[in-house]
Formats: structure tokens, C-alpha cells, sequence
């Protein structure tokens, strides 16, 4: 084709058009999609375990042609509730109490059961700040930032052994979030940030695709805050 040609800068942007438009599709297709399956996955595994429990004369999919995905998850948080509602009485205090008397004669058990039961306790009490802030630290050098979540403030014997007042921080690794590592942080080198742990962990996933509206600078968005 003779350089010049009229035909093909319009050709050119009709293949152009057909790219943004499949690239479009994927942005609107994909997070509807992928939150679909995860979706599905989670109450799959729930219902997976929870419907063979049931006689089938309570089981509803036993009289119905098709299956009812959600029956387990239902099942589920209305068992928790009631639990939880038990063991708020005198009678639901005392079985907890003997069962972790119980739980403290066993070794191993017992230092897994205490940990695991104060994460919980700390992450969902009402009153913490556990996982509620988010912060940037230097790392893995002086000049490279990362970002991380507040947990806490540093108690006890690793307290004990550092000079300066030390900052409890979970670094996540990308796109997952569910590990990472440990860092204990002078105070003074960690900023905390206004935005929520939502949009950090939205940002941490993305790997930096997806940004957080930006905030005024206000005073108190400096090198200080609260864990």
C-alpha cells in the first residue's frame, strides 16, 4: 500500500476503537466476575460442609429439584449467633470456663488456643485499634516506603529492650495480603495515614493500580499518631 494512503488511518482506528473496546469489556467483565466466583466458592465451601450434618427431612434440597446455594451459610451465622447469645448467660459462662480449664491441661493445645483467642479477642473488640490504621514505613531502606497496618503498640520485653517507643506494623506482601511480615518501628518513622485499612489493602492487592482518593494535609497526617 502506497505511503500516504487515506484508507489507513481509518483502518487504523477502527482496529484502535476494537482494542479500547475489548480492554473496556475486561474492566467491566472481570471484578463482577472473579467476585462472583469467590463468592460462590466461600458459601460452596460452607454449604459443602455444613448440609451433610442435617437429617435429610430438614434438609430443604431433599424435597426441591435443585439445589439452594446459601442453606449452610444461613445455617451458620445463626448457630454463631446463638452461641454467642449462650455464652453471655451464667450456664454458657461456666461451660466455657470448664472447657478452657480443660483446654489448659493440654500442652500444646493450650498455647494454641490462648494465642489464637487473644488475636480474636484484640481484632474484634470494639475498643481495639488492631488493623484499623494504615501506615508507611520505611522499607526496605532509608528512601523506599512501604505500606503497612498498624496493629498496636509494642509491649513487654521487646518494648523493654528498645530505647525509643516502638509501633507494631504488619507489612502485607502483593497481591496477597494474608502474608507478610512482622516489623517492630520506632514511633517517630512510622506515618499514619487517613486512609481507611479498605483502601489499603485495595492498594496493596492492586500493587499501586488502584488509588486512594488523596486527603488534605492536615497537621495531625504527619510522623505522629495512634496505634
Amino acid at each position: 500500500m502506497p505511503a500516504g494512503d487515506p484508507l489507513e488511518k481509518p483502518r487504523r482506528s477502527f482496529w484502535l476503537r476494537l482494542r479500547n473496546y475489548f480492554i473496556t469489556g475486561i474492566i467491566v467483565v472481570a471484578p463482577i466476575s472473579l467476585t462472583i466466583y469467590l463468592i460462590s466458592l466461600i458459601i460452596n465451601l460452607i454449604d459443602d460442609k455444613i448440609l451433610p450434618l442435617f437429617p435429610n427431612r430438614y434438609n430443604p434440597e431433599t424435597y426441591l429439584p435443585f439445589a439452594v446455594p446459601g442453606i449452610g451459610v444461613l445455617v451458620f451465622v445463626v448457630v454463631l449467633t446463638l452461641i454467642g447469645w449462650l455464652t453471655t448467660g451464667l450456664v454458657g459462662r461456666t461451660v466455657v470456663r470448664v472447657g478452657e480449664n480443660l483446654l489448659d491441661r493440654m500442652p500444646i493445645v493450650r498455647s494454641l488456643y490462648s494465642a489464637l483467642k487473644q488475636i480474636f479477642e484484640t481484632v474484634f473488640s470494639q475498643n481495639s485499634r488492631a488493623f484499623r490504621e494504615v501506615v508507611l514505613i520505611p522499607y526496605p531502606r532509608e528512601g523506599c516506603w512501604a505500606l503497612g497496618f498498624a496493629t498496636g503498640t509494642t509491649k513487654g520485653e521487646v518494648q523493654d529492650a528498645i530505647r525509643d517507643e516502638v509501633v507494631n506494623v504488619f507489612l502485607p506482601t502483593t497481591p496477597n495480603p494474608t502474608s507478610g511480615f512482622l516489623l517492630f518501628l520506632p514511633r517517630k518513622d512510622v506515618i499514619f495515614l487517613k486512609m481507611s485499612v479498605e483502601q489499603g489493602i485495595k492498594l496493596v492487592i492492586s500493587g499501586g493500580v488502584v488509588t486512594p482518593e488523596m486527603y488534605p494535609t492536615t497537621p495531625g497526617n504527619g510522623r505522629t499518631g495512634k496505634a
